[in-house]
């Protein structure tokens, strides 16, 4: 129970990670915010929260609507009173491409989401934060550590994101407001393993074989699963991590070395 009773708003939660963090969150005693732009999924989420015996409120949001990312704020102090932890990750995929070729509207929109929308949400929820001392945490991605081709983009705006992490950590710290970043590698959950089929099928093996080839290249030999993404941000949220600030944590089996 290292969340009892704390207050944690979850954005973009979907059936992949966020609805674990949210899931996980409850299971270690918070009571939770719910917030996305699809409201029947956040129904279902919700009734998984319950079914723990936490309370979940859900509030259909798009980040980058100002309006409401400012009802989310409003919404989980009405229903809660408080919010000790704001985790951010609600995410728009950047184009696939070369960052030489890929184009500035698209790259622009990207950001907007990704990096400029997560900032405006996070300082709105500041307020509330350094009344309980709580924190965010920024769901970044194992991108950071390669340069591959096509993923450039990609970098450019997760890259983006941890120095915004970085920033807010020493500018909030003062305020008693901490402020970390979780690195995924693989998650295997529907979408990868929906890719993993599509590859067997291109290839003409299993998919079990696809899983294996990917996870020889892994320390632990195992693609982490979202539960095991979702606890260590409720780690990262939870008072046991009460020193650690502007960090960012790698979650991804051993894949690679920070």
């Amino acid at each position: 129970m290292l969340l009892r009773d704390k207050v944690v708003v979850v954005s973009g939660v979907g059936s992949g990670l966020g609805r674990a963090i949210a899931v996980q969150s409850a299971r270690a005693g918070a009571d939770v915010v719910l917030a996305a732009r699809t409201e029947s999924r956040l129904a279902e989420v919700a009734k998984e929260v319950a079914e723990i015996g936490r309370r979940a409120v859900v509030v259909p949001t798009d980040i980058d609507d100002e309006a409401a990312a400012r009802r989310l704020v409003e919404s989980s102090v009405d229903a809660f009173g408080r919010v000790d932890a704001l985790v951010n990750n609600a995410f728009a995929m950047p184009p696939i491409t070369g960052l030489a070729e890929v184009g500035l509207p698209e790259l622009r929109a990207a950001l907007e989401t990704n990096v400029l929308a997560t900032l405006r949400l996070t300082r709105l929820f500041v307020p509330e934060l350094e009344k309980t001392r709580g924190s965010a945490v920024m769901i970044n991605s194992a991108v950071l550590r390669h340069s591959r081709q096509g993923f450039g983009p990609y970098k450019t705006a997760k890259a983006a994101l941890l120095a915004v992490a970085q920033a807010l950590a020493t500018e909030l710290g003062p305020r008693g407001v901490r402020v970390n970043s979780v690195a995924p590698g693989y998650i295997w959950g529907d979408h990868l393993k929906f890719y993993f089929a599509y590859l067997a099928q291109q290839r003409g093996v299993t998919a079990e074989q696809v899983y294996e080839e990917t996870a020889a290249t892994i320390d632990l030999r195992k693609l982490p699963e979202p539960e095991e993404i979702a606890d260590a941000v409720v780690f990262l949220v939870s008072d046991l991590a009460r020193a650690i600030t502007g960090h960012c944590l790698d979650v991804n089996g051993g894949e690679y070395h920070s």
